[in-house]
């Protein structure tokens, strides 16, 4: 059994042999891979077109676009779920207190603001560096305290970023 998550909505989703249980539901589609990440759907007679834009394997969170709209997914197995009942989900979630730039390079955006709260995973800001831009994720839960830098600064290695 898995457990799927959107902002508005939690489905309970169970994989047998020959069908898909959506809230103890038969689920029945026609779905026609187009490239490895896009897919054509048939549903209750109607046409849906769905990307796969974004993985996160260590939070289990998807980012897909269906007809255009983007969605965010997160998926729990019973192991997770069984984690979460006993109240071990925490444990797992690390604390941080800064974040270090991880190579010289350039800031060029900032997500986050003093205040905010962020998960693992969520981006804190992008550095250019080597002619590439760089997303610098969240390592852990957290609220932003301070930051440390602006937007067109040169920072060094190691130097400190962000603090929660």
């Amino acid at each position: 059994m898995l457990q799927v998550k959107s902002a508005a909505q939690t489905w309970q989703v169970v994989l047998e042999k020959n069908q898909i249980l959506l809230n103890n539901t038969p689920f029945t589609w026609d779905l026609l891979p187009l490239t490895p990440t896009s897919f054509h759907i048939l549903k209750d007679g109607r046409s849906y077109t769905a990307e796969l834009l974004d993985i996160e394997a260590d939070t289990k969170t998807f980012r897909i676009k269906i007809n255009g709209n983007v969605h965010t997914l997160q998926v729990q197995d019973r192991m997770d779920l069984l984690l979460a009942s006993l109240g071990m989900d925490q444990a797992l979630v690390q604390k941080i207190n800064d974040i270090k730039a991880p190579m010289p390079g350039l800031i060029l955006d900032i997500k986050v603001e003093v205040g905010q709260e962020v998960k693992k995973g969520d981006p804190i800001l992008i550095l250019e560096a080597m002619k590439m831009e760089n997303i610098i994720k969240s390592p852990g839960d957290g609220v932003v305290s301070a930051i440390k830098v602006n937007v067109k600064q040169n920072v060094e290695k190691n130097q400190v970023l962000v603090l929660f």
